[in-house]
């Protein structure tokens, strides 16, 4: 049964679509599963978080909820959070780069178009025509903006079905929507404008500003969730290794690694005694933190510098003595103080 005792806190969740797949496995990697006994109700727990209410809407709902206060946090597009947010401030974005559903929302138009590559070139198409350019789009407030830097006519028109189509039956003269690896585009026979790119998107969490200044519980949850956050962001991409070197003392095997790796781990190698039978030679185990990406180098060098019996381990999460970003809204939070 869900959690029925008051919850201190609420946070929003992408409902449906790969977004909201991505959120519940994002969590989930977290240590922060998501408990939804009943796919059809929408509202769940984190049992980890037991004062932390869990709703799903769809992502332009979830920001308009944190603007209003009717729900204190919220994951959704970067896209949708600056379409939605408003002018007033209430949306204070707490983690802007969550590592997935990653986008970006540009200005494409026909391919025929060869004497459109960028944003000036649309003023002269509009005056070959003789009239305004039609530009289809989700995203009015943030099209319009990006269009009023030019001196250029045209229409935005409103659309919530499949926008790419818009130009090929003559519904609109170019789009102006989200894209990830650009197949869809190609396959109706668009381009992306070379300057045309207006932001780059992924998922993010948001709070609302009010809730953060007046309530201690959704602080302390906001920190909460910044601290699962970051700890498992900063893990993923990262190992443990470990190896048992030879060596006189920890001195001496620390010196031997400097001198063969590239890596020094967080703040330096955890050096160990390794207890040997008497008579043997002296080991010690050596860990360090290294990037994933460099996961073979470091090996070599371990074993360049009599490194043995290597061990790789995942990291779940590497907490730091404060997340950065929880300073961040701190400090946020004071200005407008």
């Amino acid at each position: 049964m869900l959690n029925q005792s008051p919850p201190v806190a609420r946070i929003s969740l992408p409902s449906k679509g790969r977004l909201a797949e991505d959120s519940l496995a994002f969590l989930q990697a977290c240590g922060l599963t998501v408990y939804k006994p009943n796919p059809r109700q929408y509202e769940a727990v984190i049992p980890t978080l037991p004062g932390l209410k869990v709703l799903f809407q769809r992502p332009a709902d979830i920001v308009v909820s944190v603007r209003n206060g009717s729900v204190d946090f919220g994951i959704s597009g970067m896209d949708v959070i600056e379409e939605r947010r408003g002018s007033n401030g209430d949306v204070l974005v707490l983690h802007d780069a969550l590592g997935y559903g990653g986008c970006s929302l540009a200005f494409a138009v026909p391919e025929e178009w060869d004497d459109v590559t960028r944003m000036n070139d649309l003023v002269a198409r509009a005056a070959r025509l003789g009239r305004p350019l039609g530009v289809a789009t989700k995203y009015p407030i943030l099209a319009g903006r990006r269009l009023e830097k030019y001196a250029l006519p045209y229409t935005l028109i409103s659309a919530e079905g499949t926008l790419e189509t818009a130009p090929a039956i003559g519904y609109a003269d170019l789009i102006c929507d989200v894209v990830s690896s650009g197949q869809t585009l190609r396959d109706n026979h668009l381009r992306l404008l070379e300057d045309g790119v207006i932001l780059q998107s992924q998922a993010s969490l948001i709070a609302n500003r009010g809730s953060l200044q007046t309530r201690p519980q959704a602080l302390e949850m906001a920190r909460v969730l910044l601290e699962y956050f970051e700890a498992h962001l900063r893990a993923s991409g990262n190992l443990s290794v470990y190896a048992n070197i030879r060596g006189q003392s920890p001195e001496t095997v620390a010196q031997q690694i400097f001198t063969h790796c590239n890596i020094r781990g967080l703040q330096g190698p955890t050096i160990s005694r390794v207890i040997v039978a008497e008579g043997e030679q002296c080991w010690y185990d050596a860990n360090l933190i290294v990037p994933r990406d460099q996961l073979f180098t470091t090996i070599q060098g371990l074993r360049a510098a009599g490194g043995s019996g290597v061990v790789v381990l995942p990291v779940t999460y590497i907490f730091d003595e404060e997340p950065p970003r929880y300073k961040a809204m701190l400090a946020a939070l004071a200005k407008e103080d």
